[in-house]
């Protein structure tokens, strides 16, 4: 196990939405920014993408995919600056959409993906609010793009797990290439390539529960204790077992915001002897007992405030 797989699988969401539209200009869609992550990727045409500035809008262009980080409304439209409408009005305004061959017409597909828990909040943090990748830096970012065009055209048998998995394609290439060019990548993705240290993450994260000791998690890394501590440090900025204590609360959180484990297996789940045991940690993490941590708690449903001529929507229990 990789720690990019273990946060992707931890973090993944119970449905996915797509929408592939093709539009005449002039044309432009605003998207509200109650979507965690929207995906957005022009396969034929251009358009231009801006959060609150047009001044600062990126170009869309084929072979390329464009990540919005959630938080703010962004605009898409035919040109920088140009009037946009919000998705019910656009829907009504472009209800007749051009046929895909026409070689005027815009071709782009817009997509929502909703994180689960802390986990997934942590991997949308490590993001900058607006990521433009090109297939000229990951080249299968190009097919995965012509696979999804493809997919949305028609409705065919299987066609909701084609995207599902299209989909978590199309997150890990996204998230593996910013993180090995970026400085502000994750420590923990860092450090899971060192070899250093890499042992020792991968057993604190297949087992939380384990009672691990700094002792042993040297030996597993094949340091002195002194030397694995300091590189931990180095490396992640907090001590081995400070990061396992987070790592823990992380898990514990998202747990009790699934509600399908009472206190007493999140505490065997997270590595604590006892509810009274996790419920006192947890307390001392984030001032407040894990009940009432819970009942502050409300989930937003995945919404898609976009369009599309052919939306279609990839639900799994994944």
């Amino acid at each position: 196990m990789d720690l990019l797989y273990d946060h992707l699988m931890r973090a993944r969401a119970t449905g996915a939405v797509f929408a592939r539209t093709v539009v005449m200009p002039p044309w432009g869609l605003r998207l509200g920014g109650s979507i965690q992550l929207a995906v957005h990727a022009v396969t034929r045409g251009r358009a231009w993408m801006w959060l609150d500035d047009p001044a600062n809008a990126v170009e869309l262009l084929p072979g390329e995919i464009t990540l919005v980080r959630g938080g703010s409304a962004h605009h898409i439209a035919h040109a920088r600056g140009a009037d946009c409408m919000e998705p019910d009005e656009f829907r009504a305004e472009h209800a007749q959409s051009a046929p895909a061959a026409d070689p005027a017409a815009t071709v782009f597909l817009c997509g929502a993906y909703q994180f689960s828990g802390d986990v997934g909040s942590g991997l949308l943090d490590a993001l900058p609010s607006v990521l433009t990748l090109s297939s000229a830096i990951d080249e299968p970012l190009r097919d995965v793009i012509m696979l999804l065009s493809r997919e949305l055209t028609t409705v065919e048998p299987g066609q909701q797990t084609v995207l599902d998995r299209l989909l978590d394609v199309l997150l890990v290439l996204a998230l593996r290439s910013d993180f090995r060019r970026s400085a502000a990548a994750p420590r923990w993705y860092r450090a899971s390539a060192d070899p250093r240290l890499q042992t020792a993450l991968q057993a604190m994260h297949e087992d939380a529960g384990h009672p691990w000791t700094v002792p042993e998690l040297a030996a597993i890394s094949g340091l002195s204790r002194a030397a694995f501590a300091r590189a931990f440090r180095d490396t992640l900025g907090q001590a081995p077992l400070q990061y396992l204590t987070d790592w823990r609360m992380t898990l514990a959180r998202d747990h009790l915001r699934a509600g399908e484990l009472n206190l007493a297996g999140i505490a065997a789940a997270v590595g604590y002897g006892s509810p009274y045991a996790f419920a006192t940690a947890f307390r001392r993490h984030h001032g407040i007992p894990p009940g009432a941590w819970r009942q502050r708690q409300s989930t937003e449903p995945l919404t898609l405030d976009s369009v599309g001529d052919s939306p279609a929507r990839a639900e799994a229990d994944r």
